[in-house]
Formats: structure tokens, sequence, C-alpha cells
């Protein structure tokens, strides 16, 4: 019988919970997370543990990419950006290019910090709408 982690439940519990929104903002903030861990591994010489954070920070993006609605106008420019980090991880994961990560890294923050705010304004809307204020 395997024990559970008390952690990984409430992860998974968040997961299963949050709306597309907060999804979407998880996402966010593991690129940036795999991405700082791939720095990391460069400066420490560990190759592995560079490709293995930087895949999963292109896996990322690959959802992020996946998820946009094609009818909406913006999503087209920002699969053209999705498109673009996509390309520089590649980059940086072939040629040990930190300033690459960094590119990537300050790209994804600017989008982390923008849908929090969303969020934020919606979440705002939602109660003063409904008659409560916070």
């Amino acid at each position: 019988m395997a024990i559970n982690n008390p952690y990984q439940s409430y992860q998974q519990s968040s997961v299963n919970t949050a709306s597309p929104g907060e999804l979407t903002l998880m996402l966010y903030n593991g690129c940036i997370k795999f991405i700082m861990l791939g720095k990391k591994a460069i400066e420490e010489g560990n190759i592995e543990a560079k490709n293995t954070n930087i895949i999963k920070a292109q896996n990322i993006v690959h959802e992020l990419m996946v998820t946009l609605n094609m009818d909406v106008e913006v999503s087209k420019e920002m699969m053209s950006l999705y498109d673009f980090m996509n390309r520089r991880l590649i980059e940086a994961n072939m040629k040990n290019d930190v300033a690459a990560l960094e590119e990537v890294e300050g790209l994804v923050t600017d989008f982390r910090n923008t849908w929090k705010e969303v969020i934020q304004m919606n979440r705002k809307k939602q109660f003063t709408q409904s008659g409560q204020v916070y």
C-alpha cells in the first residue's frame, strides 16, 4: 500500500479545482520554475538536469499553444510569441545558452504577471456584480 504524500494530494486537489484562468497561471509559474532550474543546471554543468528541465518548460509552452482559442485575434499574436519562446528554449538547450533562457523567462514572467492581474480584475468585477465587496 502506497503512503500518501500530503503535499502531492494538495497539489492534485489544487489542479482539479482550479478555474481555467488559474490553470494558465499555474502553467506560467511552472514554466518559470523549470527555466530557473535549467539555468542552474547549466551553471553547474549538469547536462541531464538541464535537458530535463528545459524540455519540461517546452512542454508547458506547447500546452499553452494548444489551448489558445484561435478565433480570438490576440491568440494569433500569442501563438507567434509562444513559437518564438519554444525556438529559444530549443536553442538554449542545444547551446547551453543562459541568455536565451533569461529572455524566455522574462517573457513568461510578463505573461504571468499580466494574467494574474486579469484574474484579479475579474474576481473584483465578479464580487462587485454579486453585491459582495471585499
